[in-house]
């Protein structure tokens, strides 16, 4: 139903995690019979998740980690890891940098041009861990690193930015083509973001494995307030998940919605896949992980963009390791740990046995969900509040 916002202007009614909530259905189920493993392509991981391509949340070597406790990380390959030789000491710098002039000197520090024989070896850095290696590169330098990116035998590319179209437009510049791109290409890639059914839709029909559903929730991403765009996650995943069924009754071919940003709490990335989603994309709960490579510290990938900034450096904290944040144990009642525990004792709740049976859970209306009952933790600062 859409609602007058004028006479000349009509709208829908949007609604993100904090608004909405996962009904409990007739039956539970044993959290240890539940199973949350994903697979995309020919690859399964143990658990739903890419980690988001940004510096203060993947390197080489977390990304290597992640791996190992069964997700998986997506490495910005016109990032720092691909701009230097020896990108720590920026790393150090950019933490220690004061809030009033961390966004210049990032736009700074990124004017180093991104170097193609890194690009391969931090790939090989990746591989050799013995993990799925996952990158992504932006529209706009994808065919200029195509190459070497199949030299250094990714597994799965990421082609990413702040809203990807299937057909782009430009006078300036020939635009790159997705669809006979992926076509041609020999590796399995996944593309976004987009937040509504039309263009989640023309991705699908690119020939992408998978569609990233979120526009502008990151907690570091600022477009939603310099642009003005976005959809909140909860209605996006929504109808991403509806263009996947019209997609998949048109080719028979399934393609995955991992929902990007917005999600910071195990309960979030339980109405995530509930709303639809197939896995999640985490960035700011992971920069929280103890070895991080942001060192705390969290920034989107347009936090650095020479001319218009879309994003911020958060402060993300240390909440604990990156085990103990994914898979526990949790020795906090926030929801910031044990994420994936989270997901799977909400799956088992509900008496659902799988993901593809979570998406089926009923979702319902809940603005009281965050306050209802929760004064003293709201006035204390603790649990909920």
């Amino acid at each position: 139903m859409e609602i007058e916002i004028g006479i000349g202007k009509s709208g829908r009614r949007a609604y993100g995690f904090d608004d909405v909530a996962v009904v409990p259905s007739r039956r539970t189920r044993d959290p240890d019979d539940i199973d949350i493993s994903w697979e995309i392509d020919a690859f399964k991981f143990e658990l739903p998740l890419i980690a988001s391509a940004m510096d203060g949340v993947v390197s080489p070597a977390s990304a290597v980690e992640l791996g190992r406790l069964g997700g998986a990380g997506c490495l910005n390959l016109e990032g720092l890891w691909t701009r230097y030789e020896d990108p720590e000491p920026v790393l150090d710098e950019i933490a220690a940098l004061p809030s009033e002039t961390a966004t210049r000197r990032l736009q700074e520090i990124y004017l180093e041009p991104v170097k193609e024989d890194l690009i391969f070896k931090r790939i090989q850095e990746v591989k050799g861990g013995g993990v799925t290696a996952v990158a992504s590169l932006t529209p706009q330098r994808v065919q200029q690193f195509a190459k070497t990116v199949l030299d250094a035998e990714l597994d799965i590319l990421v082609i990413q930015g702040t809203v990807v179209s299937a057909e782009h437009v430009s006078t300036q510049a020939e635009p790159l083509n997705l669809k006979e791109f992926i076509r041609k290409f020999e590796i399995p890639v996944i593309v976004g973001g987009c937040a509504s059914y039309s263009t989640a839709l023309h991705l699908m029909r690119t020939g992408a494995v998978g569609v990233l559903v979120g526009v502008g929730p990151g907690h570091a991403c600022t477009t939603r307030g310099v642009l003005g765009i976005g959809v909140p996650q909860a209605t996006a995943i929504a109808d991403a998940a509806g263009a996947r069924i019209r997609h998949l009754d048109e080719t028979g071919r399934y393609v995955h919605v991992i929902a990007d940003g917005g999600m910071r709490t195990g309960g979030d990335v339980a109405k995530a896949i509930a709303c639809g989603a197939d896995a999640v994309m985490l960035g700011s709960p992971l920069a929280a992980a103890s070895g991080a490579p942001g060192r705390g510290y969290h920034w989107g990938m347009a936090t650095f963009h020479p001319t218009l900034p879309r994003g911020t450096r958060v402060a993300a904290g240390a909440r604990g390791t990156l085990e103990e944040i994914l898979v526990g144990p949790a020795h906090e009642n926030d929801g910031t740990l044990n994420l994936f525990g989270a997901l799977r004792t909400s799956m088992a709740t509900c008496g659902y046995q799988n993901l593809k049976e979570f998406q089926k859970a009923e979702i319902m209306v809940a603005p009281a969900l965050q306050t209802e009952g929760k004064s003293l933790q709201r006035s204390q600062g603790v649990g909920m509040g």
